[in-house]
C-alpha cells in the first residue's frame, strides 16, 4: 500500500482479465479481480507493479503495469454471458484471440453478420456474438437468475469472473449485472447489503433472493429449499438443500452468522 498520500492517475484494465494481490509478488495470493473495461486508479509504481483503487467498489491491491491503459474507454455495452470468445473478424468458425467474462465493458464500433450469426465489432479489434452483450443501461431484473446462470464456474479464492469465481465474487457479480454495486468481500456483504433478517426456525423465514452468511463465506437463496454458492466443497457453483449446506458447514466450522434480505 502505498505509504503517502498522493493523487491517483486514471486507467483502464486493458486484459480480459487482471488479479489484485496484498503485495507486489506473483507468489502472494489473489484478493479480487478486475475485468476488462474497468476504471482505475494508479496510486504508486514499483517496478513492472502498480498500486490501484478498483472505481467500481473501491477495492485496492497490486497488479500488473501491463494490464492498464492510460486511455480511457467509453464503454457502451458489457458481456452478458457467463463467457464469449472474441473472434478476429465476424466468423465463429476463425480461431479465437481470447475470452471476455460476463461484466466486462466494451465499445462497440460496428455490426456484421456471417451465416445468419450477428456480430458486434470492438473499438481496438475483434469481434463478439451479439447476443452475448447489452447496452448498459439494459440491465437483468432477478440477480438469482444471474448466478444461476454461472452454475458450475469452477471456485478460485479471489475470483470474481465467468472463468473462475469465489462465494462473495458471485455475489457481487450476478447484483452487478443488475445495476446495484456490492462491496467484495463476504463481511464486507454482511455489513452493508439490505438488512438483517430473522431467518427463523428452521430457516423457514428466507425468500428467494436472501443471503445467509458465515463467517468468511456466503450462499444465495435459491428458493424450494436450496442454496446457490461457490464453495471449496464441490470446487464450483452449485445448488444444494439449504440445511444439508447447514448441516455439513456446521461440522467443519461453525453455524451461520447472519442472514440479510438485499
Amino acid at each position: 500500500m502505498a505509504a503517502r498520500f498522493v493523487t491517483g492517475r486514471p486507467a483502464t484494465v486493458a486484459q480480459p482479465l487482471v488479479d489484485l494481490r496484498r503485495e507486489p509478488r506473483m507468489e502472494c495470493g489473489i484478493d479480487h479481480q478486475l475485468l476488462r473495461g474497468e476504471p482505475v486508479e494508479i496510486f504508486e509504481r514499483s517496478g513492472d507493479w502498480a498500486w490501484v483503487k478498483a472505481g467500481i467498489d473501491g477495492y485496492v491491491g497490486w497488479t500488473a503495469v501491463s494490464a492498464l491503459d492510460n486511455k480511457p474507454l467509453e464503454a457502451s455495452h458489457r458481456i452478458i454471458a457467463p463467457r464469449t470468445f472474441v473472434y478476429p473478424g465476424p466468423d465463429l468458425k476463425i480461431p479465437h484471440s481470447h475470452a471476455l467474462s460476463m461484466g466486462s465493458l466494451v465499445a462497440i464500433d460496428g455490426e456484421a453478420e456471417t451465416r445468419g450469426t450477428r456480430y458486434l465489432q470492438l473499438a481496438g479489434g475483434g469481434f463478439i456474438v451479439a447476443r452475448h452483450a447489452a447496452a448498459l443501461d439494459e440491465l437483468a431484473s432477478d440477480y438469482v437468475a444471474v448466478a444461476q446462470g454461472l452454475m458450475h464456474t469452477p471456485y478460485l479464492w479471489g475470483g470474481t469472473s465467468g472463468f473462475g469465481i469465489d462465494c462473495s465474487g458471485l455475489v457481487q457479480l450476478a447484483m452487478r449485472m443488475c445495476g446495484r454495486t456490492v462491496l467484495r468481500d463476504s463481511d464486507m456483504q454482511a455489513a452493508s447489503i439490505g438488512e438483517e433478517i430473522d431467518p427463523g426456525k428452521d430457516w423457514s423465514n428466507l425468500q428467494r433472493g436472501d443471503l445467509v452468511f458465515w463467517r468468511g463465506h456466503v450462499g444465495i437463496v435459491e428458493g424450494e429449499g436450496k442454496l446457490l454458492h461457490a464453495n471449496g466443497n464441490t470446487m464450483d457453483v452449485t445448488s444444494e438443500p439449504l440445511t444439508a449446506a447447514i448441516e455439513r458447514i456446521e461440522r467443519l466450522y461453525a453455524l451461520p452468522t447472519g442472514c440479510r434480505r438485499p
